[in-house]
């Protein structure tokens, strides 16, 4: 285990640290793209999370997260997706910006697509918000649109530290189970980004539930009941009637100390499933054509290529709309 520094120092966006795409020249990513050609693609959304937590902060989970395993791996990270896709029960709730799955998912292979022509042709998708029925989405429309060799490879930070975001009642670090801007998800964020939040305007509320406990799975997944929170239409209230303060459940409890563990499992994961690709991938290598893609081998060359070294841009074969 990396003895990672929580919460880190300081945010990276608007430095220039060698971390972030848009910060970068031309010629700063062409040399970067000859030893590390993987970036991380942090989406996010911009979402009520209560008196105590600020909007950004699903998307301030995943670029804090992102940061640490480019400042240790030298991968890159693309400025994050501020707005993501919701589901139902968060129509209506005043700071929470909705955005229609269809556009979200065109969005997402446009930048896959404009990655893939720059030469990042390795992306972790990492995502800070439940729009799990979105992204997987867009990665194989992505697929099925260009069949152009890559990894693109989706994971939700919670995934990689199921353990760590228990409640006590399963044997993890947390009083009550994890839903939203919470016991836990506050604790992750004073673990990542204790400057933006303020404790004490933190509040609790009661979720709501129209089915006793077994059937739905809350956030993160980790009880195992057979429907997943978001596999489901009228079953909890909404949270413009319900719990209109933006909390669901009791962020009073929230504590930094009790997410270091999982953060550092998330961190460690990260960085293993970045190494694991560029030690099987190294920088400029692809998945065997002849195996991922029945496209002709002389028009995939053009393409890896890349139109600034004599070959062909992607959007000759197909435009992303």
């Amino acid at each position: 285990m990396t003895n990672w520094e929580i919460p880190p120092k300081q945010g990276h966006m608007d430095s220039p640290t060698g971390v972030y795409f848009q910060n970068m020249t031309n010629r700063q990513v062409e040399q970067r793209l000859k030893k590390n050609d993987l970036i991380i693609i942090p989406v996010g959304s911009t979402e009520n999370h209560g008196p105590h937590a600020p909007y950004g902060e699903d998307t301030f989970l995943v670029t804090r997260l992102a940061e640490q395993v480019a400042l240790k791996t030298g991968c890159t990270v693309a400025q994050p997706i501020w707005y993501g896709s919701h589901p139902y029960q968060h129509l209506g709730m005043p700071g929470t910006i909705l955005i229609p799955e269809e556009t979200l998912a065109a969005y997402l292979r446009a930048i896959f697509a404009g990655f893939w022509n720059t030469g990042f042709r390795k992306m972790i998708v990492l995502n800070g918000h439940g729009q799990d029925y979105v992204i997987p989405l867009a990665i194989h429309q992505f697929g099925k649109k260009y069949q152009v060799p890559a990894v693109i490879v989706y994971l939700h930070w919670w995934n990689a530290c199921r353990e760590q975001i228990k409640d006590k009642s399963l044997g993890g670090p947390f009083e009550t189970p994890f839903i939203h801007a919470d016991e836990c998800e506050t604790s992750y964020s004073l673990a990542l980004f204790p400057e933006l939040c303020d404790m004490d305007h933190a509040v609790d509320t009661e979720p709501t539930g129209f089915l006793p406990p077994g059937h739905i799975d809350k956030s993160g997944e980790v009880h195992g009941y057979p429907i997943k929170w978001y596999n489901h239409y009228g079953l909890v209230g909404m949270e413009c009637i319900c719990t209109p303060e933006g909390v669901i459940g009791k962020s009073t409890l929230a504590d930094a100390g009790k997410a270091k563990e999982g953060v550092q499992a998330v961190l460690d994961y990260m960085v293993k499933l970045h190494d694991d690709i560029m030690e099987q991938f190294p920088a400029g290598k692809l998945p065997p054509i002849d195996k991922v893609t029945q496209r002709s081998q002389e028009e995939l060359d053009a393409v890896i290529k890349g139109p600034d070294k004599g070959g062909k841009h992607i959007y000759t074969i197909a435009y992303p709309c």
